[in-house]
């Protein structure tokens, strides 16, 4: 046996849910809780990123729900409409 072996096994394709390719049209292979929305991104801190992790620990919540509050008091702050995404 190959010691290499395991590895294969472990890359090898499995079945399982299909994964949308990007470009993919709207609501094609994607999770129901995602169909209609946009992934937003932003690199930030080790520091930031772990204090965010803890604070959502405490919270028990998600990081999704934490920003979702963020960017909704961002919103108010600049006059503009809400959209409560949590």
């Amino acid at each position: 046996m190959s010691r290499f072996a395991r590895l294969e096994e472990d890359l090898a394709p499995r079945p399982g849910p299909v994964k949308a390719a990007q470009g993919t049209p709207e609501g094609a292979a994607r999770r129901p809780a995602r169909q209609g929305k946009k992934g937003i991104v932003g690199y930030f801190s080790p520091e930031l990123s772990r204090a965010l992790n803890v604070m959502a620990v405490e919270e028990e919540t998600s990081l999704q729900a934490l920003m979702g509050e963020a960017f909704d008091l961002l919103l108010r702050n600049r006059g503009k409409h809400p959209f409560g995404e949590r």
